[in-house]
């Protein structure tokens, strides 16, 4: 149930996706770009990447595209958007058969020039006759939105093992550039480029560590963030430790400093994580997702799945207790059930406005009536006492105000993601449902109030309504902003 085999589980058929389709140019941008996180385009509204990363391209299966939905005063406009592949003018490659183009995304501000760039791992992608395999690939933003692209080019690692497996972006030394961190399944296992990249995909150096050599956990997942409060990002390695008789989920936190990462504390183990301060005290927190069942190899999973929320402190790490979540705290909507997959997907934001970082979960593999993993996404409350049941909702396809029925095998919740849209300082939730249809995918936008998220006024999208193609593509798989 490993996040990154599921894409094993699709066959070859998908619709072909017409090259470079583009169905907005973002001529509202303003003259300046607001230097906004996630605003791609600099109008002053947060955007949306959205991959569907076993679409069909040309006639290449699991080739991939990532479709971009633009922010505005009024929320995500769906008639704003474009889609990206390696078939789009002005984006570097050629679609072949599983490169999986958009399976890995994160955004920041490379170049320094105040616009969000979209960075897609193509793990997937062979480089030319030598073995090697994965690029990087850079979107960058500017007033028309995402148009043009570099693969980074120098340097790179001397192995190359599906380098792109997992990206992150922050500023790891302190110096005001956005850097870039990025799994790579061959020794060094995490490399990270030094900002500010340049457009024709140099960056100022590369460093490579060995985080199994260091730590004893190897890379399989990085998420980046601010758990000391000093400014400088962090990160989260999360990976397997060996242990007697096989292996067991852990994580290390590296910390940022002048001289760059270097290894810290272990914390809980999983699959998926955020870093975001849900008690207000100006640290970022690490919650951790574990879908998995609790047991001698995954000892931060639960009956169902659970999240575990490691509390940060100016030192790194709190001594406060970890606190762990599942669908057995008080307060939290549903029942633990065994396969729920409780915690299979994070996001963090505030959707009430208050200040305190909320958090999405999704449920990807839970039975909704008869509906065998439908799916569902809870969203737990941040608050001066930490992250809590209290106040907790929990929405599905079978929820009143949203549309369509839950189904089985449709996975909603399969990926989340709070954004602040609108710029009203509320983020709204999307939820991914890559089973949708047979595979073919979609996604739903929830609006939020002063009260949190709420189903009434909310919508559903998928391929076909951006321009994209129909058929297989598990669109909604990743989400980025």
């Amino acid at each position: 149930m490993h996040k990154h085999l599921r894409l094993a589980l699709a066959t070859a058929s998908a619709a072909t996706l017409t090259a470079g389709l583009l169905a907005f140019s973002a001529t509202t941008a303003s003259a300046a770009p607001s230097g906004l996180s996630g605003d791609f385009n600099g109008d002053g509204y947060r955007d949306l990447a959205i991959a569907a990363p076993i679409a069909k391209v040309t006639t290449k299966s699991g080739a991939g595209y990532v479709a971009v939905v633009y922010g505005t005063a009024s929320g995500l406009d769906t008639s704003k958007r474009q889609i990206i592949s390696q078939a789009t003018t002005g984006i570097p490659g050629t679609p072949e058969s599983y490169d999986y183009f958009g399976d890995r995304l994160t955004t920041g501000d490379l170049d320094d020039d105040g616009y969000t760039d979209l960075v897609v791992g193509v793990h997937g992608e062979q480089i030319g006759s030598t073995g090697d395999s994965g690029t990087i690939t850079v979107v960058w933003g500017g007033a028309d939105g995402l148009k043009t692209a570099t693969n980074l080019t120098s340097p790179l690692p001397e192995n190359l093992n599906e380098l792109g497996w997992s990206v992150a972006t922050g500023d790891f030394d302190g110096d005001g550039d956005t850097d870039l961190a990025a799994a790579n399944l061959a020794y060094p296992e995490l490399n990270v480029f030094k900002g500010p990249i340049s457009r024709t995909g140099a960056a100022t150096e590369l460093v490579g560590i060995d985080t199994y050599e260091q730590t004893g956990i190897n890379t399989d997942k990085i998420v980046a963030g601010d758990v000391t409060g000093d400014g400088t990002t962090d990160l989260l390695v999360m990976g397997q430790q060996e242990i007697t008789g096989g292996y067991r989920t852990r994580s290390v936190l590296y910390k940022g400093s002048a001289s760059g990462l270097t290894a810290g504390s272990k914390v809980a183990g999983g699959y998926d994580a955020v870093i975001a301060d849900v008690d207000k005290d100006g640290y970022g927190d690490i919650v951790t997702g574990n879908f998995m069942e609790k047991s001698t190899s995954e000892p931060n999973g639960g009956l169902g799945g659970a999240v575990t929320v490691t509390y940060g402190a100016s030192t790194g790490l709190s001594s406060r207790t970890p606190v762990r979540i599942n669908q057995d705290t008080t307060g939290v909507p549903g029942t633990a059930e065994k396969g729920d997959a409780f915690g299979w997907s994070l996001a963090a934001g505030d959707v009430n406005g208050d200040g305190f970082a909320d958090i999405a979960v999704g449920v990807a593999y839970e039975t909704i009536g008869s509906a065998r993993r439908a799916g569902s996404a809870v969203v737990l409350r941040g608050s001066a006492s930490g992250l809590t049941g209290t106040g907790a909702k929990a929405f599905s396809q079978n929820t009143s105000g949203v549309p369509g029925t839950a189904e089985s095998e449709d996975h909603f919740g399969d990926a989340v993601r709070l954004v602040d849209a609108a710029g009203d300082g509320r983020t709204e939730l999307v939820v991914g449902a890559m089973g949708e249809n047979d595979g073919a995918g979609a996604a739903w936008h929830l609006k939020a109030a002063s009260t949190g998220i709420t189903a009434t006024g909310s919508k559903s999208f998928n391929s076909t309504t951006l321009g994209g193609p129909s058929g297989l593509a598990y669109f909604g798989n990743v989400l980025a902003g």
